[in-house]
């Protein structure tokens, strides 16, 4: 087993893998730039090095010399950044440093999403109707063929990423030139590649993820599906786990199914097989994501397995200690993502001084963030902060205490996508477990304010001005200005 980590990441992730480590006896070496400079994963972490490098996380050169340097035996990359960098990945496996996730030659692979989907395809596997390659800006006409053979509405698509940024959902073909430069601005920006494909859109869809752990003997088991249909704009805001929308029978089939596709590509360490499931009761394959996500703690709120910990475990050669049948998914979970945005300004990144905040508590309920009062939000990274997640025995009781904790759920100093999160989960479909990817428009934010929120704004204003009204004035007594009192002294004249 490794003796040290570094951790190439910050952030929520960061926290939360050396929380692990530091259960596991692994001393942990964090990485931060200026703006982290007072952030918690540097607080928590055994050793903490300035990460003074023009690039920041993506330096590759910066990250593995400070990785020699301190005579790690492995690096974490955490979640984004160079998670699905086949050539970093490379490039430690030549320095001896373990890098923990998938191996260079399945990320190589798998980052190859147009050879991925067609390879699963050709086995049988039913997948998305797409571009047969990239499309390219410049030769617009050939895009918008492409497209009319698909049929409207499409998606233009990052080859890199995945459903969410780099992604631009087009309804009309005079759209079409737009969204791929903007798709393609944002693909190179988060995943350093331009390169993008259309697929044709399925509307309404669930979007339904099945979290896979392997080993490198071949030995794979699955943790049971995840859905993240609720969305606000292409950002998942609301995840839970198992999906309401599936019956025992589709479900036994979509697990199935992801076993089948992992084992195809020869998958190895932790994953997730991503389908798209119509209304009929169809689902697509669309890709495998070689690395753990944001929404990985649902999985470990059913099966109470630390999933970072048996990644660290796979990246050491170590087998999987256990069967499919060892597995045992329980009650049911949801997570909400609070990010430093405010949906009333358009999701205006809110960065600033956190003057205080107060976490929800209680049974069952977790919360995965690198906030603490006093703490400063920066403004150069994801606007994510937090993650609130809580497990309840069924559905309706989880949706309870996910609405309970997020009233709990104060933030002074910044503003919040908290007021967006909460309408979400009151959504009449949310609540009925019947909703899908086109249930977002109706979370567009025109006013966010509740009554609640009304209620007590107005209380706070009438409190201040009573207060202000009511502050002390030194006044003279009336009796102090007849004059009697200055007459009596008068000497006589």
């Amino acid at each position: 087993m490794f003796t040290k980590i570094l951790i190439a990441n910050r952030g929520e992730i960061a926290v939360r893998i050396i929380r692990t480590c530091r259960e596991m006896g692994i001393q942990t070496v964090a990485l931060y730039q200026s703006p982290d400079r007072d952030s918690l994963h540097v607080r928590m972490a055994d050793e903490c090095v300035l990460l003074d490098a023009p690039d920041g996380f993506l330096d590759q050169d910066a990250i593995l010399q400070i990785a020699v340097e301190k005579r790690v035996d492995a690096l974490h990359p955490g979640v984004g950044f160079l998670t699905e960098r086949d050539d970093f990945i490379a490039r430690c496996e030549q320095a001896g440093i373990k890098f923990i996730g998938p191996p260079a030659r399945i990320v190589s692979h798998m980052r190859h999403k147009l050879e991925v989907v067609e390879s699963a395809s050709r086995a049988g596997f039913p997948t998305v109707p797409r571009s047969d390659c990239v499309v390219n800006e410049k030769d617009i006409a050939a895009v918008g063929k492409e497209a009319q053979r698909l049929g409207y509405p499409v998606i233009v698509k990052s080859c890199r990423g995945g459903r969410g940024r780099g992604s631009r959902l087009v309804m009309t073909p005079d759209r079409l030139g737009s969204a791929v430069r903007r798709a393609q601005a944002e693909a190179l920006t988060i995943y350093g590649d331009r390169q993008v494909y259309l697929e044709k859109a399925i509307l309404p869809a669930h979007q339904i993820g099945v979290q896979i752990l392997a080993d490198n003997q071949g030995k794979m088991i699955h943790l049971g599906e995840r859905e993240g249909s609720l969305l606000s704009g292409n950002q998942k805001i609301v995840e839970e786990a198992p999906s309401p929308c599936l019956s025992s029978a589709l479900r036994e089939e979509i697990w199935r199914a992801a076993l089948e596709l992992a084992a195809l590509f020869e998958f190895e360490n932790v994953g997730t097989v991503e389908f798209l499931l119509d209304e009929r009761g169809n689902f697509f394959f669309t890709e495998i994501k070689p690395r753990i996500q944001i929404e990985h703690s649902l999985s470990e709120m059913l099966s109470r397995l630390d999933i970072v910990k048996e990644q660290i475990r796979l990246a050491a050669g170590e087998p999987i200690g256990m069967t499919q049948s060892d597995v045992h998914l329980l009650g049911w979970a949801m997570q909400c993502r609070i990010s430093a945005e405010d949906p009333r300004k358009q999701y205006l990144p809110s960065p600033g001084y956190l003057q205080s905040l107060h976490l929800p508590g209680g049974s069952d309920v977790r919360v995965d963030t690198y906030l603490f009062n006093g703490c400063v939000v920066p403004i150069e990274y994801d606007p994510l902060i937090a993650k609130l997640l809580v497990w309840g025995k069924d559905r309706e009781s989880c949706r309870l205490r996910l609405s309970r904790a997020l009233d709990e759920t104060r933030f002074l100093g910044i503003s919040t996508n908290l007021s967006l999160v909460r309408r979400a989960v009151e959504q009449p479909p949310f609540v009925a477990g019947n909703y899908s990817t086109e249930s977002s428009p109706a979370l567009s934010v025109e006013d966010t304010a509740d009554e609640l929120l009304l209620r007590d704004l107005a209380i706070a204003a009438a409190i201040a001005y009573w207060r202000r009204r009511s502050s002390f004035q030194p006044e003279l007594p009336d009796r102090l200005l007849s004059g009697w009192h200055r007459d009596s002294r008068r000497l006589p004249s």
